[in-house]
């Protein structure tokens, strides 16, 4: 009985004990294990400094002087011959257009055709009237008061105006026939070439009977000997000059002339010239025999005519095209004139027309409708319209108008080109380029033109060069900001994007932290410090907000104020999110 008393006595001493022994290594143990579970900060203190402020932005690239290529009417594009970046000559392909006239050349055609229908109806209609007499009831009560001449007058001035017309009319017709016969036997001649093979036989064999005669064969030897003859005369002559070329020091010290022709040289050439003359000589005594010549001018003869018969044949093409071609300029003048003529005589006949009709109706139509004078203005109209769009029509190739680069393309093939839009858009050789980015009006206090910037991943970039050239109000919001624009030079295009950074005035601030440590969120800047709080058996590190505004920075450091002081503790990275109030532990603890 008492031995088990005992031995429960004894596992409760040991229970207690062994509570009591996880209660106190859990009271001394538990800072360390809450620690784990906490987020680890890194801080830095907050110091004074000076801080070498600079002013960041990101501008695109643009040209100050972009040519346009312009097509100004709708045509189809065949093929495009250039690509973004290129490098162009004035005069090189950019694209090629189809051989079709323009949309609006087209319709301006079919309107003057339209109209030009409309006044011959109108024309034929009231040349029918007049002719005929049949006309209105107050027209005819016109021309019996004797308000207007008799009608018989009119009809007579009617018949010799298309009398004229008929007769030049026919003029044009007979002309268009002579120019499409002589056309025809133009085309006919064209390519054709001529059978000269009897002409060039009788051409070789009266050549080669001229080359075997020997009073042929001696002329050509005295032409020979002659030129050699002029050469040896030509170095006798040098020498006989005393021509020096410089001077050679002989061994007594003196100075010895060096004659461009030498002693060797000259007697050469006189040796040689004695000989030439005698072989010209005997050459010359073959020539003398009146026999031998009368034979040499026979064969002569005979040569030329043939050379003249075979010229003759193979000049026959040319001849009777040349002869063609001279008539066809002729028939094409009379065409011309004809038809200048015929256009007066029209303007002549519609002249009268449009008198009779004023006259026999005060300016109405006398057939109904539109009157002739009104046709006439609008097919003038239409006419002229017709000239404008030939003016603005060009041919199938569309060519660099100057030499640059192909800075943008709004060409598509097999699409049709836009007259509204510039269809090639080129920088010119030389051209200079500028990029701007908004400041704050604080910021803008800062710069002066003339500066310039820094490149970010200035690597990339091996001879660019960006200026701050002036700051202009901002057009969107010119109260707050402004506008930076820097001038552009080296290795860039246009529509390139690039960041730089310019600025350099250094300040002293009492407050500096990492720029890791600024924090900003819907209510705006603050930073995370770190507040030592005391406990019975640990010191707790608390985050706490503090609101702050940056007042310079630069690429590590920001400035700040706020209610803060120098050597606080503010939290630049963690290990996990924090808030405001959220106990942390330290990087080094």
């Amino acid at each position: 009985m008492n031995e088990n008393g005992s031995k429960r006595r004894d596992w409760v001493k040991n229970a207690a004990i062994i509570f009591l022994t996880i209660m106190l290594l859990l009271t001394f143990f538990s800072n360390t294990i809450m620690n784990y579970s906490l987020p680890e900060v890194a801080v830095q203190y907050v110091q004074s400094g000076s801080i070498t402020t600079k002013i960041r932005g990101t501008g695109t690239v643009e040209s100050d002087d972009p040519y346009e290529v312009n097509v100004k009417e709708t045509r189809k594009v065949d093929s495009v011959l250039v690509r973004e970046g290129d490098s162009v000559q004035k005069g090189d392909p950019l694209f090629l257009l189809a051989d079709v006239e323009s949309t609006e050349l087209q319709a301006a055609k079919d309107a003057a055709k339209a109209a030009q229908n409309a006044l011959d109806v109108a024309v034929t209609s009231l040349e029918l009237a007049i002719l005929k007499g049949d006309i209105s009831n107050a027209t005819a009560n016109n021309i019996q008061n004797g308000n207007v001449m008799s009608f018989a007058n009119y009809q007579k001035r009617m018949e010799s105006a298309n009398a004229d017309v008929e007769k030049l009319e026919k003029g044009v017709e007979d002309a268009n026939a002579t120019i499409a016969r002589l056309e025809s036997q133009q085309g006919s001649l064209a390519g054709s070439t001529p059978d000269t093979g009897k002409e060039q036989e009788a051409f070789n064999a009266a050549q080669n009977a001229l080359n075997a005669d020997p009073v042929k064969k001696a002329y050509d030897k005295i032409q020979d000997y002659a030129g050699k003859i002029a050469e040896c005369d030509a170095v006798i002559a040098e020498r006989q000059e005393g021509i020096v070329t410089g001077y050679i020091t002989v061994s007594s010290g003196d100075l010895v002339p060096i004659l461009s022709v030498s002693d060797e040289e000259y007697q050469i050439a006189l040796v040689n010239r004695a000989r030439y003359i005698e072989l010209m000589g005997k050459e010359q005594e073959t020539v003398a025999v009146p026999e031998a010549k009368a034979e040499y001018d026979r064969l002569l003869k005979v040569y030329n005519d043939a050379q003249a018969a075979l010229e003759s044949k193979q000049n026959s093409v040319t001849n009777g095209t040349n002869a063609i071609a001279a008539e066809l300029n002729k028939q094409r003048a009379l065409l011309a004139d004809t038809t200048a003529k015929l256009t007066a005589a029209q303007d002549v006949r519609a002249d009268l027309l449009t008198e009779i009709e004023m006259e026999l109706t005060g300016g109405t139509s006398l057939t109904g409708g539109s009157s002739i004078k009104d046709l006439r203005e609008a097919l003038v109209k239409a006419q002229e319209a017709v000239l404008k769009e030939e003016e603005k029509s060009v041919g199938t190739t569309i060519e660099a108008p100057i030499s640059g680069t192909i800075s943008s393309i709004n060409v598509v093939s097999g699409r049709e080109t836009d007259p509204t839009t510039p269809a090639i858009t080129m920088l010119p050789e030389g051209s200079k380029f500028s990029m701007s980015f908004k400041v704050t009006n604080d910021q803008a206090r800062r710069l002066s033109p003339g500066m310039q910037a820094e490149l970010v991943n200035s690597w990339r970039y091996d001879d660019v060069v960006v200026t701050l050239s002036a700051i202009r109000p901002d057009p969107e919001n010119p109260s707050q900001q402004k506008l930076a624009v820097f001038d552009v030079t080296g290795s860039v295009t246009d529509g390139q994007s690039i960041s730089v950074s310019v600025g350099d005035r250094s300040a002293n601030y009492e407050m500096i932290v990492p720029n890791s440590a600024v924090r900003e969120d819907s209510n705006g800047k603050f930073v995370l410090m770190v507040e030592s709080r005391p406990s019975p058996l640990s010191t707790r590190y608390i985050a706490t907000r503090v609101d702050v505004e940056v007042v310079a920075s630069d690429d590590t450091q920001s400035a700040i104020t706020g209610g803060l002081y120098t050597y606080s503790y503010v939290i630049t990275t963690s290990t996990a999110p924090v808030v405001a109030g959220q106990q942390v532990r330290l990087a080094d603890n």
